[in-house]
């Protein structure tokens, strides 16, 4: 466990959300599961995010292999400092026993993802919350509608924050006024300079990480940012992602962010766009993550456990142009020099 998980993410974490590897059978293939961790390891990145719904939430349904993979991520790099953060879902009991599981293998916090529950309102995900910050720091989470979020108030994450056990909100909601609703509910929070804001919203990372939340607060001027990420997207392009985190934490902390710098934005938005399959309301966005990584040679197949869970129509081809227009920012090269190595 890493030895102040509190001052690690406020000085500014790339986390990749780690997918699930199988092979063209649909079975677990622990030698590609390794391999992505290595490549996370090496690529500059500060943690990973295991069992969250880039790594598939069906995984949840089998406890052997969600133990299984977890472990893979602590074993496959044993010398990499890394943030470890375990992706939980279900009800009370089911996420505090999966919590332990993380604990018991070194994890140093918990992702708080709002899949399988038997009742999903905010005052049971903040009870759920609260039970599994007993366990370890939880990590909020605004995930997007279209994948299973849900909308939360600004009561939700006033609540959550008052919870000693939150390090962090993943902002996911794919909305501007909801990340906002979570950035000045933080601002006006008296923990606003200890819980950390890690942006989610895949189409809007740059813009996240740059833009401050500002207002003056019982006559205290404020200030809030996204210091990092916590995303699917960061899947690929990891080494990309810890030299943007670099870059724009840098010129913010200079007060001047570039033209150029923000001239990514878009390119980022168009690789985001043909991964998490923006075509198909992000039907094929987990399999569009694996589909990256197949055709760059690092895991056997983009099936997933869910067999709804699938590419969409043209979304391969999709892919395979922004990895052509794109490779400095899907680390082409990188991932090419180094592959046959990880996979070893």
């Amino acid at each position: 466990m890493v030895a102040d998980l509190g001052a690690r993410l406020r000085a500014g974490a790339a986390i990749p959300a780690h997918p699930l590897a199988l092979d063209k059978n649909g079975v677990y293939d622990p030698t590609a599961q390794r391999a992505l961790t290595r490549y996370y390891a090496e690529s500059g990145v500060d943690g990973m995010a295991v069992g969250v719904h880039t790594t598939q939430f069906a995984l949840h349904e089998n406890a052997g292999l969600f133990r299984e993979v977890l472990q893979s991520a602590v074993d496959a790099a044993p010398e990499w400092d890394a943030i470890r953060v375990a992706g939980i879902v279900g009800d009370t009991s089911d996420a505090v026993r999966e919590a332990e599981i993380a604990a018991a293998l070194g994890y140093d916090a918990v992702l708080l993802c709002p899949w399988g529950m038997s009742e999903r309102t905010e005052r049971t995900l903040l009870d759920r919350a609260a039970a599994v910050g007993d366990v370890l720091p939880t990590v909020g989470f605004y995930l997007q509608e279209s994948v299973g979020g849900m909308r939360l108030s600004r009561a939700y994450w006033q609540e959550l924050l008052d919870q000693p056990s939150t390090v962090a909100v993943k902002t996911a909601p794919f909305d501007r006024y909801r990340t906002v609703d979570v950035s000045r509910t933080l601002l006006e929070h008296d923990r606003w300079d200890d819980v950390v804001l890690l942006t989610g919203n895949d189409d809007a990372i740059l813009h996240d990480l740059v833009t401050p939340i500002t207002g003056t607060v019982a006559g205290e001027q404020r200030s809030v940012r996204a210091r990092g990420g916590l995303l699917g997207q960061w899947a690929v392009g990891a080494r990309a992602a810890a030299e943007l985190l670099a870059r724009t934490s840098s010129e913010v902390a200079t007060g001047g962010v570039s033209v150029e710098t923000l001239s990514l934005a878009s390119d980022l938005v168009e690789v985001n766009a043909a991964v998490f399959d923006v075509l198909g309301n992000f039907a094929g966005c987990v399999a569009g993550v694996n589909e990256v990584l197949r055709q760059q040679g690092l895991v056997e197949s983009a099936i997933c456990l869910d067999e709804h869970e699938r590419l969409s129509p043209g979304q391969s081809e999709l892919i395979a142009q922004v990895r052509e227009r794109f490779p400095d920012l899907l680390d082409e090269t990188f991932v090419a020099e180094n592959r046959d190595r990880w996979l070893s």
